[in-house]
């Protein structure tokens, strides 16, 4: 194989793993946006409810083990580095640790499926970033979103149906992130959900879906993707009811309290049979996804770049009339 690139970088998000972790990660992850103190402390409470441990950390432990094996299997020779954006391990030292390791080139991923600012353009300028702060840093190249490769796509299509199997005949719905609608505008983000959510429930003989948003954080006066899932399971007169997170790649803490707790509550409220289907996490088709991409930047690099006008960051929030 091509020795395009010597080292792989997994981009992720980040998140605290103790109690004193929560508000310095918050405040990384809200720096320079308008967001009211009081709306942090909100939603620290949803990481004290589990001890101020987020899952996602752990769950990039889990696949970047699970790549080392699949790498081995493969022969793909890359060393694997992890650099958060918004908590340790930092991304800035990780770009340090490599330049010291004596890398060069390094082909990364990011943990986010679908095209949007804060998908995918957001870890650009952050990989950018990074960069910049270190001497002698190495060339980063990411891979773009890859929410249409089959394996990808495979492994949400089977986490329905090993939904479906605890819960047969049950009415299904998929649910994402939601993001203002002016960032939307701006990029493939709810166009790419649909079309896998097309997929899925044409492989497994499900009717139309329906895609359904979580986790908005704006200002009322700002429009967010809708309709909010815990509103849209209050309404939906469903008896028996999956709820699939396939905007997430892992059980972070926006899976954890806002649907194994948020939306489970709507459900009892509402006398309805819920399950929550499994994020793609280190499903082997999964993780073959992530290598297949690898191997075949490392050929001839990535077979799609991201323009440079692509996934623009949303417009100040509107006004209110």
């Amino acid at each position: 194989m091509s020795n395009r690139y010597d080292a792989f970088l997994l981009i992720s998000f980040g998140g605290p793993e103790k109690n004193e972790d929560v508000i310095p990660f918050l405040e990384n992850v809200l720096r320079g946006k308008n967001v009211p103190r009081e709306r942090m402390l909100e939603v620290a409470e949803h990481y004290y409810h589990f001890d101020g441990v987020s899952p996602i950390n752990e769950q990039c432990r889990q696949l970047i083990a699970a790549l080392e094996t699949e790498f081995n299997g493969h022969q793909v020779g890359l060393p694997i580095y992890w650099g958060n954006r918004n908590w340790h391990p930092m991304l800035e030292d990780t770009v340090r640790r490599m330049r010291d390791d004596g890398v060069k080139n390094v082909i990364a991923f990011a943990t986010s499926a679908f095209g949007s600012y804060s998908g995918c353009r957001q870890y650009r300028e952050d990989v950018a970033k990074a960069r910049e702060a270190v001497e002698g840093a190495p060339e980063i190249t990411k891979l773009p979103p890859f929410w249409n490769h089959p394996g990808f796509v495979g492994a949400v299509t089977e986490r329905v149906r090993e939904a479906l199997e605890k819960l047969p005949g049950a009415d299904v719905v998929y649910t994402a992130h939601s993001i203002p609608v002016s960032m939307a505008e701006s990029s493939p983000y709810e166009q790419q959900l649909r079309d896998v959510c097309a997929v899925v429930n044409g492989t497994l003989g499900l009717p139309e879906p329906v895609l359904v948003f979580q986790s908005r954080s704006g200002p009322p006066s700002q429009p967010w993707l809708e309709p909010d899932v815990s509103a849209y399971i209050r309404g939906c007169g469903s008896k028996k009811l999956i709820v699939v997170p396939v905007g997430f790649l892992s059980d972070h803490m926006e899976v954890m309290f806002d649907l194994d707790t948020e939306a489970a509550e709507a459900a009892q409220e509402c006398g309805i049979e819920f399950v929550r289907a499994g994020t793609v996490g280190t499903h082997p088709l999964f993780v073959s996804c992530i290598r297949e991409l690898v191997e075949a930047a490392q050929i001839s690099g990535p077979s799609r770049i991201c323009p440079p006008d692509c996934c623009k960051p949303a417009s100040r929030p509107v006004r209110p009339a």
